[in-house]
């Protein structure tokens, strides 16, 4: 804060609020070394990205208070950063916290700036409870239907699986609307859970992390929606369960970040992390499909329907995408957030109205209701 004081009273002698370029070099040079580093770092990067000769007061103050200004944004966005520190990676003398921190912000930030802004700012407070809430009521739940049902194991062959289930999407219930997001909470067996709970404790976590509870549960839950509706179009005698919509969203969007940005992203065995994810997800995948065509032991109702994973990675691939790559930054000024948020609600408006009308009009026979 001195240093925003100094830069205040010394040069601005208009009370314009704004200094030169020259006399802002001027003072880092004099006082940057009373700032820690990551805090200097970011102050150069304002001054290398600014075109206007000029640096404004608040901008300087908003950054040594932790807070993200406009310019610093365009700063990130034009890649003009000359970090005169040392990265992150070479910092020594860390406790354990601090280099669980480092490696998240690693695992998911694709610049360094970025990433030091991450590790000087997190707190843990609030910690990731979006992610290990959804995940404990999952396992809760699945615990108590394999108890009831004594089952585990492919738990949705059981005949009396959908018997009086208020969780799971079913056809003939989908005027139920809380079931097009419920039915994330059931799932087909302990091989369905244990992926998708090994995926969004694994990604979605460090996500949370670092992008908050909002951003990653707005697309954990996009993901969950979609999937539903997807199959309510496309799967329509179908019935629902399981996370993987959500899981999925997170996932894609991770990876396509990931691969987007390849070149920044230096977390160690990062092609190898990539293969396991797609490996994990293939498989899962697989036996959805193959569940699907299963002979049902509930008939004439089928057993659940894979393309709720497709929903979500199409969520993760649009949505996700924009939400991650845009660490601290504003989405509300980005043309290409607002074209995916509307094609998303176009979609939601097109599937309830899907939902309402196509099948009395199609005249399909749905499967009688569990």
């Amino acid at each position: 804060m001195a240093l925003a004081c100094v830069l205040y009273f010394q040069f601005d002698n208009e009370s314009s609020g704004y200094i030169s370029s020259g006399q802002f070099w001027t003072l880092l040079q004099k006082h940057g070394s009373e700032l820690d580093p990551h805090k200097l770092d970011v102050l150069l990067a304002l001054a290398h990205s600014n075109a206007e000769g000029k640096i404004c007061y608040q901008d300087v103050l908003n950054l040594l208070c932790n807070k993200r200004s406009n310019s610093f944004r365009r700063a990130i966005l034009q890649g003009n950063r000359h970090l005169c520190s040392k990265t992150l990676m070479e910092e020594s003398s860390l406790d354990l916290t601090q280099r669980l921190i480092r490696h998240v912000a690693y695992e998911t930030l694709p610049r360094e700036i970025d990433r030091k802004w991450f590790y000087d700012n997190y707190t843990g407070c609030p910690p990731p409870w979006f992610m290990i809430t959804v995940t404990i009521v999952e396992v809760a739940i699945f615990v108590y239907y394999g108890l009831l049902l004594d089952r585990f194991v492919l738990q949705v062959t059981h005949s009396q699986y959908l018997k009086k289930n208020p969780l799971v999407y079913h056809p003939q219930l989908r005027a139920q609307t809380w079931r097009y997001l419920s039915y994330m909470f059931m799932h087909a067996g302990i091989e369905h859970l244990g992926m998708n709970v090994a995926l969004q404790l694994l990604v979605g976590v460090p996500l949370e992390m670092v992008h908050g509870a909002l951003k990653v549960g707005f697309v954990y839950v996009a993901g969950v929606l979609a999937g539903s509706l997807a199959v309510s179009v496309t799967d329509m005698t179908a019935p629902l369960v399981g996370s993987s919509g959500g899981v999925y969203a997170i996932v894609s969007a991770h990876l396509a970040n990931i691969v987007m940005n390849w070149s920044g992203m230096n977390c160690q065995f990062k092609l190898l992390r990539m293969s396991f994810a797609l490996i994990c997800m293939s498989l899962e995948f697989g036996r959805a499909v193959w569940l699907r065509f299963y002979p049902s032991s509930y008939a004439p109702c089928p057993h659940p329907s894979f393309v709720a994973h497709l929903g979500g990675v199409v969520v993760g691939i649009t949505l996700g995408v924009v939400i991650l790559r845009n660490f601290e930054q504003r989405l509300q000024d980005q043309s290409v957030w607002w074209i995916f948020l509307s094609s998303f609600v176009l979609f939601l408006i097109f599937a309830v109205l899907w939902n309402i009308f196509a099948f009395s009009m199609a005249g399909l026979r749905l499967p009688p209701p569990p």
